[in-house]
């Protein structure tokens, strides 16, 4: 039997961030969007790797638990510098610092995603990791950079998809969209396998 080509289900993202909505509007499939009110406080002793997959795990539960028909995605970046989470800076201050620790490093972005369905008893989630190289920086670049994109939204203090891309020597990653903040090849082999039809 042919499955139909309307959505059996409705999609829910969850998550405010914008640019995880931007990024799923390119598969043109209608989704609503959902805060998922999770605790992102990193546990004891706890690396950045697992931190991501926990927390794009719990949004989706988080979500999925209030709207158990529906398929909600979830998803989270943590910044690796040495086995170091980096978070949002939130202000400029806090921006300038983590530009002046990534800069001539190399680092990791691991940016998870999760999709769950209650009802169905679906659930998926998987890594994609992004290797970064940050370029010697000055402390003149930090603050032009800063002050043109202020980026205080960002993990890592930077938008690869804007003008921070020039911060940077080199980006490594099977699913490009990673850095950003929603790995959409995986994103749309979770979606296939949970039953939507893609593209």
């Amino acid at each position: 039997m042919q499955q139909s080509t309307s959505m059996p289900r409705p999609l829910i993202l969850g998550s405010t961030s914008r640019y995880r909505r931007e990024l799923l509007e390119r598969l043109r499939l209608p989704f609503d969007v959902s805060a998922p009110h999770v605790d992102e406080t990193p546990l004891p002793g706890e690396a950045p790797r697992e931190l991501a997959l926990r927390l794009a795990s719990a949004k989706a539960r988080a979500v999925a638990e209030q709207f158990p028909h529906a398929i909600v995605i979830g998803s989270d970046q943590v910044p690796d510098l040495n086995g170091k989470p980096l978070s949002k800076p939130g202000n400029h201050e806090r921006a300038t610092e983590q530009l002046q620790e990534m800069r001539g490093h190399a680092m990791v972005f691991h940016t998870a995603v999760s999709v769950v369905c209650l009802e169905t008893g679906f659930s998926q989630v998987d890594l994609a990791p992004v290797h970064v190289r940050f370029r010697d920086l000055s402390d003149a670049e930090i603050e032009r950079y800063l002050r043109a994109e202020e980026p205080y939204d960002c993990a890592g203090s930077a938008k690869s998809e804007g003008l921070g891309i020039s911060l940077l020597d080199a980006i490594e990653s099977d699913d490009p969209t990673a850095l950003i903040g929603l790995p959409l090849i995986r994103t749309c082999q979770m979606l296939r396998a949970a039953g939507l039809m893609l593209p």
